[in-house]
Parts: structure tokens; sequence; C-alpha cells
């Protein structure tokens, strides 16, 4: 009797895998996933474990990764120890980290093991990657006809002599896809794009003492530090200072402080901001996981803007930064995407400190809102706080007195500091201006000044108060 049984193909077609993974990732991400693959062979060749890793300001000196590319190939090239070759048979070139792989402990945002594939595959369809440690070295080719090959899954490691003069890893596409292409021909821009991206994701890793030239070209970090006086800080007096929260939570040490960066925008300004002649760009909240910054100066809900209280961003609001910086020797414990440059909206570690990172930035937007018609004496209070305190180089939870933090009773506990921020003083009060006008007069002046005869009398009201006032003032 014959068997009715058959086995059939139930592996995945590599083209559809390939375009899957590399679908939803930007390319200045997946050449980023390559820089964390540089930074994690630092940690891994001297074994760093998450104390001496996020507690020195000098854990990546003397490191480096060189980026060069044109319209016609990649490469990136490092110092970072390279990869041990028992690390490369295991698992570094599968597609997915493999579920009996055991934990390597270190400090990185890594978790599915598919960054550098992605990488090159959203990049090009060859690619040679060069390894050298000190015991050590190999070779691994990647061809098209392997990326066409759907039977074939196994790539071959070559124990040969590789040009690298210094321990590390070259990685060289080729082949470049049509649109990776167009993106890095010199007319397009990306050099530019990329660097400032860099500089932003990789400020504090820069600060550290790790090096990364982009053709050529020195990134210099791009950070922000927030505006304290020291005297509100010891509780002395009111005073700009951030507010601050801390916290240890299953594995995870949770940071958050906001608070201003610079001094609050004059209404020229706010017009500039408006009409697109300033920039924004260290407004908003910066969150950085294992010393990574996955988002950067974010200014919407998913940060707590206009929500739960919060008013959604505004061009007035451009002097509050803030930063939450998340720390684990477990990864997988992190509120990251599988991009890595995400922040994971639904974690339950990321809501419970959104709590405290919405209401930080109350604290801000209510002083600003207060102040707004005192730009004078609000400009002065904040020149006198000349301080400023870095909130990535070092611990500054530790500049804060003791006796000045609060306990947290609530959502998952910690410590809070809760500036006292100066009021001003009421020698210029609010007054009400009250007046009647009939209701088809307030419809004809709200269709010529908003081309809608529907806005509320108290709208319109305003709007022309306003509008005299700036003459006024001129």
């Amino acid at each position: 009797m014959v068997s009715s049984n058959v086995k059939i193909a139930a592996f995945p077609a590599k083209r559809f895998f390939v375009e899957m993974l590399t679908r939803d990732i930007e390319l200045s991400d997946s050449i980023l996933d390559l820089l964390d693959n540089c930074l994690d062979g630092v940690l891994r060749k001297n074994n760093f474990t998450p104390e001496q890793t996020f507690g020195k300001s000098d854990v990546y000196k003397g490191y480096y990764a060189h980026i060069e590319f044109d319209e016609n190939s990649f490469r990136i090239t490092d110092n970072c120890g390279g990869i041990p070759a028992k690390l490369a048979e295991s698992y570094a070139f599968r597609l997915g980290r493999p579920a009996e792989r055991e934990a390597d402990d270190l400090p990185t945002i890594g978790v599915y093991g598919i960054g550098m594939k992605r990488a090159i595959f959203k990049m090009g369809t060859s690619a040679q990657i060069l390894s050298k440690t000190e015991n050590e070295q190999f070779s691994v080719t990647i061809s098209p006809e392997w990326m066409a090959d759907d039977e074939n899954w196994s790539l071959e490691l070559e124990r040969n002599n590789v040009d690298l003069n210094e321990t590390g890893v070259s990685i060289q596409i080729n082949n470049l896809r049509k649109d990776i292409k167009a993106s890095l021909s010199k007319d397009r821009g990306f050099e530019e794009v990329l660097i400032n991206i860099i500089a932003n994701h990789y400020s504090l890793i820069i600060k550290k003492g790790f090096e990364v030239k982009v053709n050529g070209c020195i990134v210099k970090p791009n950070s922000t530090n927030l505006i304290f006086d020291e005297e509100a800080i010891k509780g002395n007096t009111d005073g700009i200072a951030p507010y601050v929260y801390k916290n240890n939570s299953n594995g995870v040490s949770i940071k958050v402080a906001v608070g201003f960066y610079r001094n609050l925008p004059s209404e020229e300004e706010e017009e500039n901001l408006l009409s697109g002649r300033s920039t924004t760009e260290k407004a908003g909240w910066t969150i950085i996981c294992n010393d990574r910054v996955v988002l950067h100066a974010d200014k919407t809900k998913l940060t707590g803007w206009g929500e739960a209280g919060v008013p959604q961003y505004h061009t007035q609001f451009i002097g509050i930064s803030g930063v939450v910086i998340f720390t684990s020797s477990n990864a997988e414990l992190l509120p990251i995407t599988t991009t890595k440059r995400g922040v994971d909206g639904n974690s339950e570690l990321y809501l419970s400190t959104k709590d405290f990172m919405r209401e930080g930035l109350k604290f801000f937007t209510d002083f600003t809102n207060k102040w707004k018609s005192n730009a004078e004496e609000r400009k002065q209070i904040i020149n006198t706080a000349s301080n400023m305190v870095s909130t990535t180089e070092v611990d500054f939870t530790k500049s804060i007195p003791r006796e000045n933090w609060s306990n947290v009773r609530r959502s998952i506990g910690g410590e809070v500091f809760k500036p006292k921020l100066p009021m001003p003083r009421d020698s210029d009060p609010l007054r009400q201006i009250k007046f009647s006008r009939r209701h088809s007069e307030i419809k004809l002046v709200s269709e010529f000044l908003f081309d809608d005869a529907t806005q509320p009398p108290t709208e319109v009201g305003q709007y022309c108060f306003d509008e005299f006032l700036k003459k006024a003032k001129q």
C-alpha cells in the first residue's frame, strides 16, 4: 500500500523573505544597525558590564567606524574587535537569532539578530564581510546567485587572511539596488542627512569617545543640556531646574528629566518658526536605550504631547526639552521596536514612565503660558540660571540632594524631584474684556477674518484684540 502522506515545501521564498524584512526600514536606519554592531563589538571585546558601560565617560575611546559610499558601493569599517568565528558559525549570519542561543548578556539593544543581514539586503545583492579578531580571521561572501536561490540558505565561511590592519570588521556592499543607487548619489544630499542623523542618534556614544566618519567627515555629537539654577536644585530658592524622575523596575533603570534647554522664544521668533525660517530640532523628547538614541526630539502623542491635559506641541514651547534613559543588561526588557529606532508605545514599562513624562511636561508648559506676557522678566530669570546639566554624559540625578527627592507611591514607584519654578509678579494682572454685538455682525467679521462664519464669538474677539495689540506695540 502506498502512503498518502507527502512532504511539501513550506520554507519561505528567499526573495519574499528579503523584501518583507527590508520594506519597513529606512536606509539611514539600516546604516545605524551596522553602527550598532560596531558598538556591540566593543562591548563583547572588553566584556563590559552594564555598570562599566553606562558609568564611564570614555568607554568607547580609541574605537571608530568609518563609512564610505557613492552610487556604486557602500562600505563600513571598524576597529571594534571583530566577530568571533564561533559566533559567526552559530548565528551571526542566520536570518534571525535562534531561540536556543545563549544570551550575550551585553548591554545592547539588539534582540532579533537581523540588523547586519537586513542592512545588506536593503542596499544590494552582493556583499563581502571581513572579520579579524586577536586569534582568527575570516571572510564571508554573499552573491547575487545566493540571493536568488530559494533552496540554498547556507553561506561559506572562509578562514583566510583578510585585508584589515586592525582587529575589526569590514562590510562592502556592491550591486546596489536601483533606489539605493539613486539615494547615495552625490546630488541627492544623503551624506549631509546621514551625518545629522548620526550626530543625533549617537550623540552620547560619540561623547564617550567613539569616532564616526562619513566619507572622511568626522561626525560631531548633537546633544542637549538643560538649564538649572544651582540654588533651585538645592531647594534653597525658586528657580529654573529640570523635573526629574528615577526608578529601577524589573531589571530596567529609568531616568527622566525635562526642562528648558534655552530661553523661550520672542514673538518675532515664534513667527519665524511658524513660517519655517527657524528650527525646533532640539525641542521635544529624546529617548535613549542602552546609550543609543531610539527616538529624537519627538513632539507627538507618543511622548505625551496633546493628551491627558498636556497641550499639543506649539512653537511657544520651543525651549522645552526632555530625555528618558532606559538601561538594562537584557535588551528584551527595553521598550523599543524591531527597527531599534522607535519606541514601543504599548509597552507596560513605557506607559508607566510616560505618566511622569506628561507630569514633567505640564510643569513647563504651564510655566510658559503664565510667563508669556512677561518677556523681559522671564528672560532675566532664565539668564540667571546659567548652569547647564548634561542629561546624558553623567548621572544627573546625583546633583540633586537626597532630601529633595519625594517617593512615588503610585504606578511603578520610584522617586521624583519637582522644581519650584518662579511665578510672575502680578504687577500686570489679567483683565476681562466683555461686550456684546449682534450675531449677524459677529458672523460677518468671522467670515472676513477666517473665511468661516461659524467661529466662536470669543475667538473672533480675541483675534481682533491681538491684531490691534501687535500694531500698538510697533
